[in-house]
């Protein structure tokens, strides 16, 4: 709900405009990406470690305890719960700190630092795990342990996100320019279980480093030595891991040679499009990820995709852990 007030000058010009929103309205779903349910539990997550980081920021600036009680002093133009609503707003519809300013009635500069604050703790987050209800997973080591408990056949990919181009005179700039798409993007990996839901993502790298060397340097082969029963379905982009771990990175059977028999061509076929069909979970799971507008898209400093990714995939796994 919306209310303005204006004056008027001759000639019918307005002289100024207060806007105000209904704060409830803001936390619908429409904006913020996610039920109202789901924002309840979340405030109640990250009330305490945010006021924790507010009072060591304070500490540090003090040099020393406080001398006060504790309430005293300034109170926050905005409130724990519209930082965390403006912070989703932010990360669904890629709003300008400025627009949501006006919104929330405070200036640019403390929607600026409310979404920094926010965002680094759903970022630390993780990401959820079916039926096991408080339950994280925040690193590959995790991911590759719980699957081997309980017997989960792992889809891994990798999407990449648009960025700006790098500015000229500088070196790696090629770096980002990626053969696949022939544009400036930065490379994601994420693992999704059978049902599409999102396990893990991490390892964001310049778009022109391949997908498998991106899998590597998160230490994916190192997994795979300690954790002998897992397995993991990847596309023709894994090759080289399929061939370093067999039995555990599968990829699609090679394409009989030309002559081959052709009850050898039509088995090739049906293991591929089941191949296929088994792995297109971990593509729907990369599409969950696309629907936030921040993800489609990057044009923001490149230095702060990684936890805008790992909050958004957090998010995510919180609704598909449900499912």
């Amino acid at each position: 709900m919306i209310a303005g007030e204006a004056s008027g000058l001759a000639g019918g010009m307005i002289r100024g405009v207060v806007i105000m929103v209904n704060r409830s309205v803001l936390a619908h779903r429409l904006f913020t990406g996610i039920s109202r349910q789901h924002l309840s539990c979340l405030a109640e997550e990250l009330a305490v470690p945010w006021q924790a980081g507010v009072e060591g920021r304070r500490h540090a600036a003090r040099g020393g305890a406080r001398k006060r009680t504790a309430g005293a002093g300034a109170r926050h133009q905005l409130v724990f719960v519209d930082r965390l609503v403006a912070t989703l707003i932010h990360l669904r519809h890629d709003l300008p700190h400025s627009v949501l300013g006006l919104l929330f009635g405070v200036d640019r500069s403390t929607v600026t630092r409310a979404i920094a604050e926010i965002r680094a703790l759903l970022a630390e987050r993780g990401c959820a795990v079916p039926d096991r209800p408080g339950l994280r997973l925040r690193t590959l080591t995790d991911v590759f342990a719980y699957a081997q408990a309980e017997g989960v056949e792992l889809r891994l990919d990798a999407t990449e996100i648009q960025v700006r181009r790098p500015p000229a005179n500088r070196g790696g700039r090629r770096a980002f320019v990626s053969g696949k798409k022939k544009q400036n993007t930065m490379k994601a990996t994420v693992i999704a279980d059978w049902r599409g839901r999102t396990l893990w993502t991490d390892a964001l790298r310049p778009g022109r480093m391949h997908d498998a060397t991106a899998a590597r340097n998160e230490g994916i082969a190192v997994c795979f030595q300690h954790f002998r029963d897992v397995e993991v379905l990847l596309d023709d982009g894994y090759l080289g891991l399929s061939r370093d771990h067999r039995g555990q990175a599968i990829t699609p059977p090679r394409k009989p040679r030309p002559g081959a028999l052709p009850g050898r061509v039509e088995q090739w076929e049906r293991d591929r499009h089941g191949h296929s069909s088994d792995r297109i979970t971990v593509e729907h799971a990369l599409a969950d990820h696309k629907r936030w507008k921040q993800l489609t898209r990057w044009t923001h400093r490149r230095d702060r995709l990684a936890d805008t990714y790992r909050a958004i995939a957090g998010l995510v796994s919180d609704r598909t852990a449900q499912a």
